[in-house]
């Protein structure tokens, strides 16, 4: 019985050997190791309606189809975030969580880059110091757990130094301003773990200069090893370059929390076919830098490096973010 066994045994591996020897070897799927995204924060800017929008819409019921047509198109790219501009204030909440609701319903994550009006006196907000900014964060976040979801950015200031004490170029006090990007960061992480949400914090984006003088390697692995910086620019290269040394100098990896072309002072007027040729070298360039994690296209519509004109309809650099959003490696 037992060598009948042994020859039954032979005979199925046989015939399995047959069977396989049959096709041919490009017909038998390699396995190997899948591709990821070149950038983990794929993310398009639409503060022109998020925010500047904020108050004259907030009570408009028919805006919402805006909101879906832009919210929809971004979605399209191959975009994992939407970056909405909305204020924290308690005014403009309402008119946040319909924007927030749409990304959700694209199932998109959601990079908060708003700000409390007064810290650069939006809407004619009064000015409020660092310690009333720290005290609005936290109550931001924990009285509006549903806001949040897990893989969302959460960014309490974006651009700082255009409020509160002011740029630390002009005002000279570096250490203070970077202890306050610190607490900020401490303090939302903080919150966001009593409310059980898995949201990044920080992500402090700044002008470049303003992130040469601000970002030394201990401030930058104090805010979660993370550079952002909000660049235009005249030329593809430089903009790639101005990472590379953004990245060395910080001892961080580097989001471009802004850019786009064109801006009128930097890259002159463009037609449509220049600005795609222009999105595509800077995002070829972009995708060949290691140190750069995520891009944030600025803007969706609105400025004069907007992709959709005020009716939706795409222009030719959508095709372009298009493949790069949707390109591994």
């Amino acid at each position: 019985m037992k060598h009948i066994n042994l020859i039954l045994i032979f005979l199925v591996v046989l015939g399995v050997a047959l069977i396989i020897s049959m096709y041919p070897k490009s017909s038998i799927t390699k396995i190997s190791k899948s591709e990821k995204p070149v950038w983990t924060i794929r993310s398009i800017d639409t503060v022109k309606y998020s925010r500047d929008l904020a108050r004259e819409k907030n009570s408009s019921n028919t805006f919402d189809l805006t909101i879906e047509e832009q919210v929809k198109n971004i979605k399209q790219t191959g975009a994992t975030h939407i970056a909405i501009g909305t204020p924290y204030d308690f005014e403009f909440l309402p008119f946040l969580k319909r924007w927030v609701n749409m990304a959700r319903k694209y199932q998109m994550k959601v990079w908060f880059r708003g700000n409390f009006s007064g810290w650069e006196e939006w809407f004619g907000y009064q000015s409020i110091d660092r310690k009333t900014h720290l005290q609005n964060t936290e109550k931001f976040i924990l009285e509006n757990p549903d806001l949040f979801e897990n893989g969302d950015i959460f960014t309490s200031c974006p651009e700082c130094e255009n409020g509160g004490t002011g740029d630390p170029r002009k005002t000279g006090d570096v250490v203070e301003f970077r202890s306050f990007l610190i607490d900020e960061y401490e303090i939302s992480n903080s919150a966001f773990k009593k409310i059980s949400k898995q949201v990044k914090a920080g992500y402090f984006s700044m002008n470049y200069d303003v992130a040469k003088l601000v970002m030394d390697p201990v401030t930058t692995n104090s805010v979660g090893g993370i550079v952002v910086i909000d660049h235009y620019v005249a030329t593809p290269e430089q903009l790639s370059a101005d990472a590379e040394k953004i990245a060395l100098s910080s001892g961080g990896k580097v989001v471009l929390g802004e850019f786009g072309a064109p801006i009128p002072d930097l890259n002159g007027d463009m037609t449509e076919d220049e600005q795609a040729v222009w999105i595509d070298k800077a995002m070829k360039k972009l995708s060949e830098t290691p140190e750069v994690i995520g891009v944030n296209y600025w803007v969706n519509v609105g400025g004069s490096a907007q992709i959709w004109d005020s009716e939706g309809n795409p222009k030719k650099a959508v095709e372009v973010i298009k493949k790069y959003y949707n390109l591994t490696r």
